[in-house]
């Protein structure tokens, strides 16, 4: 069996605001009766929530006379929550499957989620089968709805036909959600045009078309402009002159949604792959030529290599144009907002970077709502040093200005270095431009009103004048030109942390339980070690008296602080890792996988609750 069955229970209905790609007809359980269906509860933000979607298209087609997949979208950020912005994010990942908008956490809560992305199995006569938490299941899957259309079909209980997924129009414009842009040599800007899976270029005014280089199709595929595919393109960088003729390419893309790095030609476009396979590194995989969702690049004259903000694996990587090397650079894969050395820094979807005149690389990092700083030693096989100049953590974020300790943004996207020095933000669910002053310590706003500014990029002035800032004003499907102010605004819209409902947790002993069930035809791999971690925090350290910090069983007793100590509620960080291998002893070389997933589970300290937490993780 592919996954333990739980006890049959009927599945809750799905209640929320309202339905997306359905033709604005509202689905119940009831109209569904008959389908398998399975609930993929999903945030646009998380890049874990992303690949779960690519996992699932090749899944719908299979399934797809048999399989309704809904996604239940429940935000974790308050952009998250504005419908505009989700039917956006909709349309921009291509979700075809209907999805139900749940702003207030009403399915969350019914179907007892607790992760981004968790996905529930529903049978044709309306019991739950399973849960799965996190990315990678798509094996486990497959087998478990062939099992499930097998025996209802034997019952008679499994209706075939097509599902009430509704696609929309398609629109017309010459981008369509962009994600980055670079300057070229000529003048002219080169921009990822990510939801038609292409590159355009565009004269300096951002409107006038040049030429595509992609054919518009999702794909990967080398060749001239016209046949070339690409998969959400994202970030770009240009070489220096000389190296660019030495390796026959002049810019570098992150082609993210293909896990690949592309080489473009600038005289006749041409498009070759530089690194990646196609396939997505997973957390077991060992470190050789896969990579996991490169949203950006840029070239460090430090390193003199190409330095990759790696989003699915929470790291930065360096990729090297004449060998088309490929290496982490810094952050250990856990996500997190953790600095320190290179190696032991934590990340959370890096997705912007820039390198300055000292030869820092600044970087965007995403999902902590952070503005980060690597430094390079001066002897580079020393390392460097990762810094965190705003940001607090995973669950908080806002809109607030001043002193760098007390500032927030909301999942910024893109970085730039303005001709002062000071560090410019594309702070993206926030709609606008932030500034960070390096001597002052402190953050500004230079624009506000802003559709999804993803990307940020200096240009030179019309005639005379003083440079511009170039906006890659993503939701609104365009770039465009900023004036940069002489003086910024200070703006307090107020600090956030993420709501969600809260598990209520007696004071005391608290029995953690992470029990690992292998996918079908695999067992645990001890035969290097451990294979099974288990990884305690909590926000604020004093929630836990005891309990936190690293171990090997992946049952621990915790103690939560008690009313004595003033703490009323928290947020408990737990990471399972268990390494699974087929358990066939006559395959020579088994197929292994490294099963994890970060849970961020807030609780409150109520006297007589429960006294035991379980996360299942399954293979």
């Amino acid at each position: 069996m592919a996954a333990p069955r739980l006890p049959r229970v009927r599945a809750s209905e799905l209640t929320g605001r309202g339905w997306l790609n359905t033709g604005g007809k509202e689905l119940s359980l009831a109209s569904l009766r008959g389908k398998i269906i399975v609930l993929d509860f999903w945030t646009f933000c998380c890049i874990n929530c992303l690949h779960v979607l690519e996992e699932l298209r090749p899944i719908e087609q299979e399934f797809s006379d048999s399989l309704v997949v809904i996604g239940v979208h429940s935000p974790k950020f308050v952009h998250e929550a504005d419908p505009d912005a989700l039917a956006a994010a909709v349309e921009r990942y291509e979700v075809n499957h209907p999805v139900l908008d749940d702003p207030e956490l009403h399915t969350w809560q019914a179907y007892t989620a607790r992760a981004w992305p968790t996905l529930v199995v529903i049978d044709p006569e309306g019991y739950i089968v399973t849960h799965m938490a996190g990315e990678g299941h798509a094996q486990n899957l497959r087998i478990l709805l062939s099992e499930l259309v097998a025996e209802h079909d034997a019952k008679g209980t499994l209706h075939r036909g097509d599902g009430p997924f509704v696609p929309p129009e398609p629109p017309s414009t010459i981008l369509r959600f962009p994600g980055k842009a670079i300057p070229l040599p000529t003048g002219n800007l080169l921009v990822s045009d990510s939801s038609r899976h292409s590159l355009v270029e565009l004269e300096p005014d951002g409107e006038t078309l040049i030429r595509r280089i992609g054919s518009q199709e999702r794909g990967i595929r080398d060749g001239l402009p016209s046949v070339a595919q690409f998969s959400e393109p994202g970030g770009m960088a240009l070489l220096p002159e000389e190296l660019a003729a030495e390796v026959d390419y002049d810019v570098v893309v992150a082609d993210t949604v293909n896990h690949a790095l592309r080489g473009v030609k600038l005289a006749d476009g041409s498009v070759i792959t530089i690194a990646g396979t196609g396939e997505q590194l997973m957390m077991n995989d060992e470190l050789g030529e896969k990579l996991s969702s490169p949203w950006d690049v840029v070239w460090s004259p430090a390193t003199e290599q190409i330095v990759i903000a790696m989003a699915g694996v929470h790291q930065l990587w360096s990729f090297d144009p004449r060998t088309r090397a490929v290496a982490p650079l810094a952050g250990t894969m856990d996500e997190g907002l953790v600095d320190g050395p290179l190696a032991s820094a934590w990340f959370a979807q890096p997705s912007g970077l820039v390198a300055d005149r000292q030869g820092r690389i600044w970087v965007a990092d995403s999902e902590t709502s952070a503005l980060r700083i690597v430094e390079f030693d001066a002897n580079l096989e020393s390392g460097g040093t990762v810094k965190t100049a705003v940001g607090e953590g995973l669950f908080d974020f806002g809109f607030r200005d001043g002193a760098a300790v007390q500032a927030r943004m909301q999942h910024p996207l893109g970085v730039s270095v303005l001709p002062d020095d000071s560090i410019a933000i594309a702070d993206t669910y926030n709609g606008a431009v932030r500034r960070y002053d390096p001597d002052e310590n402190r953050v500004t706003t230079l624009a506000e009103g802003l559709a999804e500014p993803s990307d940020l990029v200096v240009v030179p002035g019309v005639g005379d004048g003083p440079a511009q800032l170039l906006v890659v004003e993503s939701a609104a499907h365009r770039v465009m030109r900023i004036q940069i102010p002489d003086e910024a605004r200070e703006v307090d819209g107020g600090a956030h942390r993420t709501q969600r409902p809260p598990t209520d947790i007696a004071p005391g002993k608290l029995r953690l339980d992470v029990p690992f069930t292998p996918a079908t035809g695999q067992k645990l791999d001890d035969r290097f070690g451990p294979s099974t971690l288990l990884r305690v925090s909590a926000s604020p350290p004093e929630l836990l008296v005891s309990g936190a910090g690293d171990g090997e069983e992946l049952q621990r007793e915790l103690v939560v602080a008690g009313a004595e100590s003033g703490i009323s509620e928290g947020v408990l960080h737990v990471t399972a890792h268990a390494a699974s291998c087929d358990a066939d002893p006559a395959v020579e070389f088994p197929a292994c996988h490294m099963n994890q997933q970060d849970w961020g589970v807030p609780i409150k300290i109520v006297d007589g609750a429960a006294t035991e937490l379980r996360l299942p993780l399954h293979g």
